[in-house]
Formats: structure tokens, sequence, C-alpha cells
């Protein structure tokens, strides 16, 4: 198993996992499990998509391909805060 991607949240991870599942691409979500072990303090690095080495260029291209991060890069670029929630 390569590591395809590695997620900054579970979120994250499960979106690229259904996006390789989608195109019949076995995943493993590595460190999904330690997530409630973590307490409230933020950890980095510890969720990673991985596939098997076989099929491993053909996932790079799908995450690659995918939106990952654009929101926020979108709305930096534009110079505005405002991502769209509304006030309680």
């Amino acid at each position: 198993m390569k590591v395809v991607y590695e997620a900054a949240n579970l979120i994250d991870a499960h979106l690229v996992r259904h996006a390789l599942e989608a195109e019949e691409i076995p995943v493993f979500l590595r460190g999904e499990q330690l997530l409630g072990g973590m307490g409230e303090l933020p950890l980095f690095g510890v969720i990673a998509v991985c596939v098997p080495d076989v099929v491993w260029p053909q996932a790079r291209d799908i995450v690659q391909a995918l939106p990952l991060g654009e929101v926020g890069a979108q709305a930096e670029e534009e110079g505005g805060d405002d991502f769209g929630w509304l006030p309680a």
C-alpha cells in the first residue's frame, strides 16, 4: 500500500476515498481509528489515504484532478472573508 493523499481532516479523507472507490480502486484509510483518542488537540498528518502499489499512478491522477482546497484559495484571491455563512 502507498499513500496517495494525506488528509487534513476526516471529511477530506472520505471525499478522496469515495472518488477513488467510484473508479473501482480499493482504498484504506490509515489513522482513521486514531481520531477519537486524540482529545481536543488537532493533530495533522494522522489520516492517510492508501491504495495498492499497482494502481497508485491512476489514483494519484484522480486525486490531483479533485478540487481539494480550491474554495478557500478562491476566497483568498478575491480578498473576501465571506465564505457564504449566514449570521446566527
